[in-house]
C-alpha cells in the first residue's frame, strides 16, 4: 500500500514527525518498505498565465508566448508544447530556475526570437514519466506563487508492507484509523453526505451466486460531461500511490478504492444489456478484458453479466466491451462484497493480479460498500456533473459475514504479554480500535468491527493490545526453565564450512527448485523414479529430483547461453527416493565445472578443466571429515557419465556418490560445447569424522630415493600406493608420484609410473644400507603382487 504522507495527515495529524510516524506504523505491524519524495528537487518554478500565443516566425512548430508571471510585466516565451493556449494557467521555469537533471534555465534565442523562461510539462518537473505536452494548472492557481508550495510538492510517500491478515489497512481510512489509535488523534475522515437521487431510474440486478457475493449494489448516474477531466489534485494524489490518471470514472472509483479500502467499477450504460447478472460463469462463455487479453472462463468463476454476455471478471477486472470512454454520458457504478473464498487465486489462475483481486482475497469490510458508492457518486458529480439515480442493493444477509465475540481474560493478557496492563487500558485500546466491549466477572466480551475479519479467537485480542500498548514498552525477561546446551561433536561434518572452502576454490552456490523434468530426470538418473506432483507448478517441474545434478545442468546451460564460458557451481541439498511406497530423502552436496580450469590470464596458457581438477576440489571437502585415506575412487559406469571418465566415491568399501565427466551424447543434447565434469556425494557418508592425532616429528633427516616401474596400463594409482606403503610402513613417510609416461620404448598396455620414496626414521638417522633394503623390498613386492618390472 503506497501513500502519500500530506493525504494522510488531512485524516489524521498526530504530533510527530515523518521518521517518528514511520517507526510508529512499523511497530504496529504495518512494516515501512519504502520512503520516497513525491517530486525532485526543483526551484525558481511559479504559477503564469499565457495571456497570448503567437506563431513563431521561423518554426512551424514553435509558439511565441506572453506570459504573466506575477512581476506587472510579461514575459516572452518560446513553447513548443501543442496544447498551449491563451488564459491557460502552467508551471514556469524563470530565469536562473533549477529543474530535474541539473538543468538551468538562462535568456536564449529560438530562431532568432529571444525566450526569457520554460513553460514545463509534468516530464520536466519530474511528475510523469511521459507527457504529451505543457501541465496546465486549475483556473483558480493563483499566478505568481511557488509550483512546489502550491501543488505541495515537498511530501513524501510511504510504501507499506501490510500483511496478509490486515486487509483493513489497504486504504488511507484504515491506515489513519491505526495512527489515531497509536497516538490518540482524532481521526476526520472527507465529509460528504448521500447523494439525493433523481427521478426513479433503476437498473435491474439479480444475484444468483449469493454466497459468491451477498451484497451488490449499484446507481446510474446520467448525462456526464464527456469533455470534463480529472482535476490536478486528484491526479496528484493517484500519481503519489502508483497510479495514473485514465478518465475521470476510472480515476473516482481508483481514487475512492485508495481512499476507504472498496474496489469499484463503472460500466458505460449504453454498452449494457437490460440487467445486471452476478453469477458463475456459464460452459464456454470467454471475456475480453480491459487490458486487452482475452481469457476462456472457468465454471467456478464469479463474472458480472448483463442479459447477454459476461461483463466483468468478479473483483478481479472489467471487460472491454462495456468499459467507459471518452464519448460516455452515463455509466453505471457498482460497489459489491465477494466473499474471500470466491476470488482468492482466481486473478493467478488467469496470469493477473489487481488492486481489487488484492483486496478482495484479503477481505473487504461488508458493511462499506453503499459509503462507497456515495462517496464515489459525490465525487463525480463534483467533476462531470451528472444526475444519479437511487442506490440498488441486493442483499443476501444470511451469507454477510456476521461479527461473533470473543471472550478476553484478564489473566490472559499478562501470561501472553508478560506485562500487566490495567482494566482501563485495555478498554480503552480496544475501544479505539473499534471494538464492542461488555465487561464480564474476568475479562471483556470482544465483538471486533466489521472490517477486522482478522479477530477471531482470544490471542488475537491480545497481539492488538500488544502492538498499541507498545512492544518497545513491554520489558525482557529471561526464561526461567532449565536449559541445556549440547554443542556438536568435534568429528562432525562441518557443512558451512565445506562450502566456505568450495567458495574459496571458486565455486559459486546455487539453489534450483526440488521439481525436475521428468525427461531430463530420466537422462541422469534412469535407475530411480522420480516422484510425480499431485499438483504441479508446471510441466517442466513436475517431478521430485532424485539427485542434484539436473538442477546444476540446468543453471550451467542457463550460464553458457548468458556467455559465460567458466562455470564453478555447487549446491547442498535434498534428493528425494520412492523406497517402497515409502518416500525417502538424503542430504546430498554435489558440483559442476566446466570451462577453463583457470581464470584468463597472462600468466598461464589456457587449459580446460579436467577430471583430476574436479577430484582435487572433492578430497578438499571430504579433507574437511579428516577421513581423507577412507575415501577411495573405483572405475564404474554410470548412464549420465562418460564411460571412461567416471568412478564410484567410497568411504571404506561402500559406496557414497559419484563423480565424473557427463556422458557425450547427453552433453550434445544439452547443447553443451565443452566437456562437463560432476559429482555428487551423500552428506551421511561424511558426518562423522576422524579426529587428528598428534605425532611427533622426526629430529633425523629424511632419505629419498626415485624409482620407475612399468606396469598394466589399468592399473590405478591407488593399488600401487597401498602396495609400497605396505612394503615399509614404519619408515615411508611419504610417496610422490612425479611422472606418468607411456611413450616410445613402452609396451602397448603398459604405461610407467616414477615414483619418489621419502624414507626417514624416528630414533636414527638411516643408512645407505637400510634405505637400499627398504628400497629393494618395495621393488619385490612390487613384482610379485602388481608385476610391475623396474625401468631401465
Amino acid at each position: 500500500m503506497k501513500f502519500s504522507e500530506a493525504w494522510l495527515r488531512e485524516w489524521v495529524d498526530p504530533r510527530v514527525d515523518s521518521d517518528t510516524l514511520c517507526n510508529q506504523l512499523s511497530m504496529a505491524g504495518l512494516e515501512v518498505d519504502a520512503v520516497a519524495p513525491v517530486a525532485p528537487e526543483f526551484s525558481g518554478v511559479v504559477v503564469a498565465q499565457v495571456l497570448t500565443v503567437e506563431q513563431h516566425p521561423d518554426a512551424d512548430k514553435l509558439r511565441v508566448c506572453q506570459v504573466e508571471v506575477g512581476s506587472g510585466v510579461p514575459l516572452q516565451i518560446i513553447c513548443g508544447a501543442p496544447n498551449v493556449a491563451a488564459g491557460m494557467k502552467v508551471p514556469t521555469a524563470l530565469v536562473g530556475a533549477l529543474l530535474p537533471g541539473n538543468l538551468r534555465i538562462k535568456r536564449a534565442k529560438l530562431r532568432g526570437v529571444e525566450s526569457v523562461g520554460m513553460i514545463c510539462s509534468a516530464t520536466e518537473l519530474g511528475l510523469a514519466d511521459t507527457s504529451s505536452g505543457i501541465l496546465p494548472l486549475p483556473e483558480d492557481a493563483p499566478v505568481g506563487k511557488d509550483v512546489r508550495a502550491y501543488l505541495k510538492l515537498d511530501d513524501r510517500t510511504i510504501e507499506l508492507n501490510v500483511t496478509p491478515d490486515r486487509g483493513d489497512c489497504f486504504s488511507l481510512a484504515g491506515i489513519a484509523r491505526e495512527v489515531g489509535v497509536i497516538n490518540r488523534s482524532a481521526v476526520t475522515g472527507p465529509s460528504f453526505v448521500p447523494v439525493p437521487p433523481h427521478g426513479e431510474d433503476r437498473f435491474p440486478v439479480r444475484v444468483l451466486a449469493e454466497a459468491a457475493c451477498p451484497r451488490y449494489v449499484c446507481r446510474i448516474i446520467r448525462g456526464l460531461n464527456p469533455q470534463a477531466s480529472t482535476p490536478l489534485w486528484m491526479l496528484e494524489r493517484l500519481r503519489r500511490s502508483g497510479l495514473r490518471g485514465i478518465h475521470p470514472v476510472v480515476d473516482v472509483t481508483n481514487y475512492v478504492l485508495l481512499e476507504l479500502g472498496q474496489p469499484m467499477h463503472g460500466f458505460d450504460l449504453s454498452r449494457l444489456d437490460r440487467e445486471i447478472q452476478v453469477r458463475m460463469a456459464a460452459p464456454g462463455e470467454s471475456l475480453a478484458l480491459l487490458n486487452g487479453t482475452e481469457i476462456a472462463l472457468g465454471p467456478d468463476s464469479l463474472v458480472i453479466a448483463d442479459a447477454n454476455q459476461p461483463v466483468a471478471l468478479a473483483g478481479i477486472m472489467g471487460g472491454g466491451g462495456s468499459a467507459v470512454t471518452t464519448d460516455t454520458r452515463d455509466v453505471l457504478l457498482e460497489s459489491a462484497f465477494f466473499a474471500p473464498m470466491a476470488i482468492l487465486g482466481k486473478a493467478r489462475t488467469y496470469g493477473l493480479h489487481t488492486d481489487s483481486s488484492h483486496r478482495f482475497e484479503r477481505g473487504v469490510d461488508p458493511e462499506l460498500q453503499i459509503r462507497a458508492l456515495e462517496r464515489a457518486t459525490q465525487l463525480l458529480r463534483d467533476i462531470a456533473g451528472g444526475e444519479p439515480g437511487p442506490v440498488v442493493e441486493a442483499a443476501a444477509p444470511s451469507h454477510i459475514p456476521g461479527r461473533k465475540s470473543v471472550y478476553l481474560r484478564r489473566q490472559r493478557i499478562t501470561r501472553l504479554l508478560g506485562v500487566a496492563v490495567d482494566a482501563v487500558g485495555v478498554a480503552d485500546i480496544l475501544t479505539r480500535l473499534g471494538m464492542t466491549l461488555t465487561e464480564t466477572a474476568d475479562g471483556w466480551a470482544v465483538t471486533p468491527p466489521s472490517n477486522r475479519f482478522d479477530i477471531a479467537i482470544e490471542a488475537d485480542l491480545i497481539e492488538e493490545i500488544g502492538r498499541i500498548y507498545g512492544y518497545q514498552n513491554i520489558p525482557m525477561t529471561h526464561a526461567r526453565a532449565a536449559a541445556t546446551t549440547r554443542a556438536p561433536a568435534e568429528t562432525t561434518f562441518d557443512l558451512h564450512r565445506a562450502k566456505q572452502v568450495l567458495v574459496d576454490r571458486g565455486f559459486h552456490e546455487v539453489v534450483t527448485y526440488s521439481f525436475v523434468s521428468p525427461e531430463l530426470q530420466v537422462l541422469v538418473d534412469p535407475e530411480h523414479r522420480g516422484i510425480g506432483l499431485a499438483n504441479p507448478i508446471s510441466a517442466d517441474m513436475s517431478v521430485m529430483r532424485t539427485s542434484l545434478w539436473p538442477g546444476l545442468l540446468q543453471t550451467a546451460a542457463q550460464n553458457r547461453a548468458r556467455q559465460q564460458e567458466r562455470v564453478r557451481i555447487f549446491e547442498s541439498g535434498l534428493r528425494f527416493h520412492d523406497e517402497q511406497g515409502e518416500i525417502r530423502q538424503q542430504a546430498q552436496l554435489a558440483a559442476l565445472v566446466c570451462g577453463s580450469a583457470l581464470d584468463e590470464q597472462w600468466g598461464t596458457r589456457f587449459r580446460p578443466v579436467d577430471f583430476f581438477d574436479l577430484k582435487a576440489d572433492l578430497a578438499a571437502v571430504v579433507g574437511l571429515a579428516g577421513a581423507a585415506d577412507a575415501i577411495s575412487f573405483a572405475p564404474a559406469t554410470h548412464v549420465a557419465l562418460h564411460p571412461g571418465q567416471a568412478a564410484r566415491i567410497l568411504r571404506t568399501g561402500e559406496p557414497i556418490g559419484w563423480i565424473g565427466m557427463l556422458h557425450p551424447a547427453l552433453r550434445a543434447k544439452l547443447d553443451f560445447a565443452d566437456d562437463v565434469f560432476l559429482f555428487e556425494i551423500a552428506l551421511a557418508a561424511l558426518e562423522q569424522g576422524v579426529l587428528p592425532g598428534f605425532k611427533p616429528l622426526s629430529k633425523f633427516p629424511a632419505i629419498r630415493r626415485d624409482i620407475a616401474v612399468v606396469v598394466d596400463r589399468d592399473l590405478s594409482y591407488r593399488e600401487l600406493h597401498e602396495c609400497v606403503q605396505a612394503a615399509a610402513p614404519e619408515l615411508l613417510q611419504r610417496i610422490v608420484l612425479f611422472d606418468v609416461y607411456t611413450g616410445d620404448g613402452i609396451n602397448s598396455g603398459r604405461k610407467s609410473l616414477a615414483l619418489g620414496l621419502i624414507l626417514q626414521a624416528s630414533s636414527q638417522t638411516l643408512t645407505d644400507e637400510e634405505v637400499d633394503r627398504v628400497v629393494h623390498r618395495v621393488l619385490e613386492r612390487l613384482s610379485t603382487r602388481l608385476g610391475a618390472v623396474l625401468r631401465a
